[in-house]
Order: C-alpha cells, then structure tokens, then sequence
C-alpha cells in the first residue's frame, strides 16, 4: 500500500467533546481548534427506529446546540467511512449551521459497489458528488489554525480515512480501544491484511499521539471509553499489539470475522451514508423507501 509520510503538529491540541449513541455504540466528535472558534465534527448520528420507519435527530441537535451554545464556526462535518452500523445526520446539520461535508476519495468504490447491490439505476450518481470533499491521501486542510491531514487506512472498508488534528487522531472503525481489537474487515470491498497494514501505519506515528474511536463496545463490562495513544494500542491492543505478525493477523481476523452476523443497520445506514446521508428519492407517492436486497449481503 503506497501512503504519504508526515509528522503531525503534537504541540497543537485541539479540544475534543464526546458525544456518544448508546443506541449504535457511536462517539461523534465536535474538534476545537485550541487558537479560535473554528470546529469540526466528526462521525454524526441519525437515529432511526427501524421496525417503525422514523428518523430522528436527538443527537444532532445536541452536538448543534452545543455549537451554538459555545458559539463555534463549524468548518467540516466529516465522515471516516461509510458506516454501515449508523446513519449519517450530516445534511442535517449543514443545513442548520453550515460545515463543508468531506469523507475518503475511494466513497467512488463503495458507491459502485453498493449502488449495484441495491440496484439504484443510473439516477444515483456514483461519483462521490454528495459530498463536499473527497479526502486523498496526505491531503491537509484546516481548522482555523489547526493543522489536519487525512491519511488513507482502508481494511475495513476501501475508502476508511483517519482524520489527524494537531495531536488528536480520529480513525473511525480501523481500531478499537486495546481490549476491543480491530474492526471487521468481510465487508464488500474489506481486506484484513491491507487492515492490518493500514493499522501498522498509525501505529508507526508519534507514541503521544491521541487516538480517538468511532465505537466502544465496552468488553467484559467495563464503562464505556473512547480515547487511547499510539503506544497504548501498540503494547496493549488484543490484536495487533508488538510480534502479532500479518499471517497470524490475518488468519484471526478472517475467523473471528466469519463468525460475526451482519450489523443490524446495515440495509439502511449504506443506502443512506453513500448519499452523504441524503434519503433517496421519493417515490411517485411522495414517501421514501428503502430496499432490503434478499441473500446478496
């Protein structure tokens, strides 16, 4: 995998305010830059209640409220990935207090993908045009002052980003905290040796370097946390810490993954998160719909 070296700004640290979904075991993130009111938001929440076909935004008006409480300049909302265990709010929130919304160039492949998986026809455009940005590798940008990159780390899905701010990094569903491992990688698309390399990559960054999860599934019953260091995650993670090899990588993520059922908000968090978190369109009767394809996923 050809990746970008850089060394992130550690004397930068940006504040970092948790929100957490219990629903979906989701942490958003609203990123400070530490110099002035510029923020970005990280992974948002779109809560739904499947088996009665209702949206709902609690959780988004949370994060809103916070900003306009602080009064913030929201810059960015970006999405690490597609999710396939959530639903994306952040059409929503552009729309209730502005932010360019980006997420990993590769969006085109899962878009192809699944834009055939569910049959979406040609009106679906599969080019990554929902979204504001399509992040490439080694791109940096700003928040306000702070100094951001994104960095390609795909495995669990082809077009995974992790997102450095200073010396906060937010790599969405490619690690979890040391005593919850990796992330799947069986996915359409998903790979756990290139995962492997992609977690070795940030794994090679600056010991002190802040690392914060997307999910936590809180193992053994411990309370629920979201942020570790690179040196944590390498001496202590279950499985990738030092001497677990790529082959032995592998071999347990691949197992372990065939063992796991598919999430239960898969069906409609990609038909949703590949829009930018857009619905799709109405039907002639003015209601949306979404598709469940039979013995496909």
């Amino acid at each position: 995998m050809n990746t970008i070296a850089f060394t992130p700004n550690l004397k930068q640290i940006p504040a970092v305010i948790p929100f957490f979904d219990e629903a979906t075991n989701t942490f958003s993130y609203v990123v400070q830059d530490p110099t002035s009111k510029a923020c970005a938001i990280i992974d948002s929440v779109m809560e739904i209640d499947y088996a009665a076909g209702h949206l709902g935004l609690q959780g988004a008006d949370k994060i809103i409220q916070y900003i306009r409480e602080q009064q913030l300049d929201l810059q960015w909302i970006i999405e690490t990935h597609v999710h396939a265990d959530h639903l994306s709010a952040a059409p929503y929130i552009q729309g209730q207090i502005g932010g360019k919304i980006g997420i990993g160039e590769h969006i085109i492949t899962v878009q192809e993908t699944f834009g055939k998986i569910f049959n979406e026809g040609n009106q679906f455009q599969r080019d990554g045009s929902q979204f504001d940005q399509l992040f490439k590798d080694g791109d940096q940008y700003t928040v306000g002052n702070l100094q951001c990159h994104a960095l390609h780390t795909p495995g669990h899905t082809p077009a995974c980003m992790t997102h450095i701010m200073g010396n906060a990094a937010f790599v969405g569903d490619t690690l979890f905290m040391p005593d919850g491992g990796s992330a799947r990688a069986d996915f359409p698309g998903g790979d756990a040796r290139v995962l492997y390399q992609s977690i070795q990559r940030l794994l090679s960054l600056p010991d002190e370097l802040r690392l914060f999860m997307c999910h936590d599934y809180m193992p053994n019953g411990r309370d629920v946390e979201f942020e570790t260091t690179v040196k944590q995650q390498r001496d202590n993670n279950i499985h990738v810490h030092r001497g677990i090899s790529e082959d032995d990588f592998v071999a347990m993520r691949e197992q372990r993954d065939a063992t796991l059922g598919m999430p239960k908000l898969i069906i409609p968090a990609l038909q949703i998160n590949m829009r930018a978190g857009h619905l799709p369109e109405a039907d002639s009767n003015g209601t949306v719909y979404l598709k469940v394809p039979l013995d496909t996923l």
